[in-house]
C-alpha cells in the first residue's frame, strides 16, 4: 500500500471551483436525477414493502426492485454465481408458539395482556409454587442476598426487573441488573421457573429491556408478568402452571451486489443498507401499536444515492481508473448482518479493494448544510478530500473506523471507509420517517461531493490504510473497565465472539485477535453477549485476571491486566 499522492496547487484549485467542469455534459440532468431518486425513496418506503425487515417478503419485495434498477443502470451481477442477490443466514429473534399458558392459582393469564414468555426461556411445563425474591440479586460483595430465608429449591421464583435503586447507568447493582445473571443465581438454588416484572408504575407493562436480545436459551420457562398479570399474583406458596413454547428459526437475508468492471486492478465498494424495521419492534424507538417503519431517510435515501452513483460513475471518464462494486446491505438494523457477511464470504478479493463509501440517513440535509463524514481516520488520504467544495456544503469529521453502519465490517477488514451522514431528526427509527420528508435536491449535492471524492482519488495509488483510536462498543463505556473488543454480531453460538481487537487496549495487550471466541473472564463465565457484560462489570481498573478464548478449536488462557 502506498499513501496517495498529495494534490497539485493547480488541480486542487479546479476541484475546489468547479470538480465536474469537464463531465458536465455527460451526466444525467439535475432536474431528472432528483426525479429519479425522489421515485426510487418513495417506492422503497412505500407501505407495500412492509418496511423492509431483512428476512421477510418486504425485504425481497425491495431486494427485486433494487436488482431491477442495478439491470437497467447496466451494473453486472457479482452476489452468488450469477446472480445480482447475496444471500446469507442468521439466527432470527425468538417468538412465541402457539402453546403458552400461564395459571396463577384459579386465574388463566391471556398472553400479550398479562403475561409474555420471553425469548431464552426453556420450552416445556412446569407445575410448581411461587416464591418471591424481591430481585432476585446475589451480590455478598454488596452485602445484599435476595434469597436468604426464601424456600428457593422446587418452586418459582417470582421477582422485579429493577433494583434497590432504579436502573440507570451510574446504579450501584449495575453489574447485578442483567436479568440472565439472576435467572443463573436462581437456577444453581434449584429454581425451576423463573416470573418476573416490572415494579416501575410507570412502566409495569414494558418487557424488560433484553427481551429480544440474543441470549443463549437457560433451562427453565421464563416469564415476565404485565401490571394486569402481577394483580392476579397470589402469595408465596401458591400452585402456578408455566406451558412455553419459545419458536427458533434461522431466515434468510440477501444483499443485493452489482459490479461496474472498468478492468483496472483495483476497485472501490459504494454501499448503503436497503433494510428497515419492519412494524416496530428490536430496534423501534416508536411505543404504540405495530406500525410500519418505511424508512425513507433511513436508508432508502442512501440507497437512491447509490444507484445515481451507479448511472453517473459510468459516464465520468475522470473516475474510471477504478471498478466499482455496488451493494445494497440488508440486516443492517439488526447488526450490521449483510455487510459482516459479505466482508468475510467476498464476491471479490478483499485485497483489491481500495476503499469504501457508506451512505446511511443522507436524506435531511438542513438550512445548515451540515455533512457528516465519519471514520476519515481510516486512511491518511481521507483528510485531503474534506476540503472539496460542492456547493456550500458544511463538512464535519470524526475520525474512529467503528461506528454503527455498514463501513465498520470493511475497516474490520483493513479496507478505508467513511460513512456519509447528514444527521438524526425526530422521526428516527419511528413510523413517521416517510418519503414526502426527504430533501431530494439536498441528496443529490451529497451525491455530486462523493463524486468529487471519487475523482479526486481517481488518479491516486490504493489507499493506505490506518487504524484508528476505537473505544469498546460492547457497551463497555457504562462499566470502569473495557476489554477493547468489537463483538461479532451475527455469532449465535456460546460465548462472544470477537470481530475485531483495538490497539492498545487490554485485548490486544493480552494477544487476543479477531474469531477468538471469549467464554470466560477469570473466574466468570461468558455464554453470550449479556454475560460478558456482566463478567466485564466485576472488574475495576488495575485488577488482573485471565481471559479463557477458543481459538481454531482450541482453549486458550491468556493473561489479562484492567489499565
Amino acid at each position: 500500500m502506498q499513501l496517495m499522492k498529495p494534490l497539485g496547487r493547480v488541480a486542487l484549485a479546479a476541484l475546489l471551483l468547479a470538480p465536474f467542469a469537464t463531465q458536465a455534459q455527460t451526466l444525467m440532468p439535475d432536474s431528472q436525477a432528483v426525479r429519479q431518486m425522489r421515485m426510487d425513496v418513495y417506492t422503497l418506503a412505500d407501505d407495500s414493502m412492509q418496511g423492509r425487515e431483512t428476512g421477510t417478503k418486504g425485504e425481497q419485495m425491495a431486494g427485486a426492485y433494487i436488482v431491477g434498477r442495478f439491470k437497467a443502470i447496466g451494473l453486472t451481477p457479482r452476489g452468488d454465481s450469477t446472480s445480482y442477490l447475496n444471500a446469507f443466514n442468521f439466527a432470527a429473534l425468538p417468538r412465541s408458539g402457539p402453546d403458552n399458558s400461564l395459571q396463577l392459582g384459579r386465574n388463566k393469564l391471556k398472553l400479550g395482556d398479562d403475561f409474555y414468555p420471553l425469548g431464552y426461556s426453556a420450552n416445556g411445563q412446569v407445575l410448581t409454587r411461587v416464591a418471591r425474591c424481591r430481585y432476585g440479586i446475589l451480590a455478598p460483595e454488596l452485602g445484599r442476598d435476595d434469597f436468604d430465608g426464601v424456600d428457593v429449591k422446587d418452586h418459582a421464583v417470582c421477582m422485579s426487573i429493577s433494583s434497590p435503586d432504579g436502573i440507570h447507568p451510574h446504579s450501584k447493582w449495575l453489574a447485578h441488573n442483567d436479568l440472565r445473571s439472576r435467572i443463573d443465581d436462581a437456577i444453581k438454588l434449584g429454581a425451576n421457573a423463573i416470573i418476573f416484572y416490572n415494579d416501575d408504575p410507570e412502566k409495569a407493562d414494558d418487557p424488560p429491556a433484553d427481551f429480544e436480545m440474543k441470549l443463549q436459551s437457560c433451562s427453565v420457562p421464563v416469564v415476565f408478568l404485565t401490571k394486569s398479570g402481577f394483580a392476579k399474583l397470589g402469595q408465596d406458596g401458591d400452585p402456578v402452571v408455566i406451558h412455553t413454547d419459545i419458536i427458533h428459526e434461522e431466515k434468510t437475508g440477501h444483499n443485493v451486489v452489482g459490479f461496474l468492471n472498468n478492468h483496472k486492478p483495483y476497485t472501490v465498494v459504494i454501499g448503503a443498507h436497503y433494510d428497515r424495521l419492519g412494524f416496530g419492534g428490536e430496534g423501534s424507538l416508536y411505543r404504540g401499536e405495530p406500525a410500519i417503519h418505511n424508512g425513507a431517510d433511513d436508508n432508502a435515501s442512501g440507497v437512491a444515492v447509490l444507484m445515481q452513483l451507479a448511472t453517473d460513475l459510468q459516464h465520468m471518464p475522470n473516475a474510471q481508473n477504478n471498478n466499482f462494486l455496488f451493494i445494497a446491505f440488508s440486516g443492517e438494523e439488526k447488526g450490521l448482518y449483510g455487510s459482516n457477511w459479505w466482508t468475510k464470504h467476498p464476491t471479490l478479493v478483499i485485497d483489491s479493494l481500495n476503499y469504501m463509501i457508506n451512505m446511511d440517513m443522507v436524506g435531511r440535509l438542513d438550512s445548515t448544510n451540515n455533512v457528516a463524514i465519519n471514520s476519515i481516520g481510516t486512511s491518511p488520504s481521507w483528510p485531503g478530500i474534506t476540503k472539496l467544495k460542492v456547493g456550500d456544503l458544511n463538512i464535519k469529521t470524526s475520525e474512529g473506523g467503528i461506528g454503527p453502519s455498514d463501513h465498520t465490517s470493511f475497516y474490520l477488514q483493513g479496507v478505508p471507509a467513511i460513512h456519509f451522514f447528514t444527521g438524526s431528526e425526530e422521526d428516527y427509527h419511528k413510523p413517521t420517517d416517510d418519503a414526502d420528508k426527504v430533501n431530494y435536491p439536498g441528496m443529490l449535492r451529497i451525491a455530486r461531493y462523493i463524486e468529487a471524492v471519487i475523482t479526486t482519488l481517481n488518479d491516486s495509488a490504493k489507499l493506505a490504510f490506518a487504524k484508528t483510536a476505537d473505544s469498546d462498543t460492547s457497551k463497555a463505556p457504562r462499566f470502569s473497565v473495557t476489554l477493547g473488543v468489537v463483538p461479532d454480531y451475527m455469532y449465535d453460538g456460546k460465548g462472544l465472539r470477537i470481530d475485531g481487537v483495538t490497539e492498545d487496549k487490554t485485548a490486544a495487550h493480552a494477544g487476543l485477535k479477531a474469531g477468538d471466541i471469549v467464554i470466560k473472564m477469570g473466574d466468570h463465565e461468558v455464554p453470550d453477549m449479556m454475560g460478558y457484560m456482566k463478567a466485564l462489570g466485576m472488574f475495576k481498573k488495575g485488577d488482573k485476571s485471565t481471559v479463557t478464548v477458543i481459538r481454531d478449536g482450541k482453549e486458550m488462557k491468556a493473561d489479562i491486566h484492567f489499565q
